[in-house]
């Protein structure tokens, strides 16, 4: 069964910055689209939506636990639920997780595809800290 393919994906850019030639809101489209919703999704935490207290990780209230293989399996099976009932553009293949102990730090990889749109195999790589005071 032949594969079909969806239109292109837009979202807004949430720094708000103007188009210089169109005066309007910049836009993201496509993968970038995608990519900027998936990093969105994974650090914002449960209840900080005012309108959709579910959406959202327990990522933030994880950092400062003892780094085992349990927690980093529970915080990459958050992630994978959260991306895949939140973000519907996606397909997740797979997330991993690194702590880096000394900083409480949390390297997350993510890897997916995107639906209806012939792409190879999309990955995004970003590093959550807790916040310095």
């Amino acid at each position: 069964m032949p594969t079909k393919i969806s239109r292109a994906f837009k979202d807004i850019s949430l720094s708000f910055t103007r188009h210089p030639v169109t005066n309007d809101i910049t836009v993201l489209k496509n993968e970038d689209a995608i990519k900027k919703s998936v990093m969105n999704l994974c650090r914002t935490s449960i209840n900080e939506r005012f309108f959709n207290p579910l959406i959202g990780t327990r990522i933030g209230q994880s950092l400062f636990e003892i780094n085992d293989p349990d927690i980093a399996e529970f915080l990459e099976q958050d992630i994978e639920n959260t991306l895949n009932n939140y973000e519907p553009r996606i397909k997740v293949k797979s997330v991993n997780s690194e702590s880096i102990l000394d900083s409480n730090e949390l390297n997350i990889k993510v890897e997916y595809d995107i639906v209806g749109l012939p792409l190879p195999l999309q990955n995004i790589e970003f590093l959550l800290q807790p916040s310095k005071l």
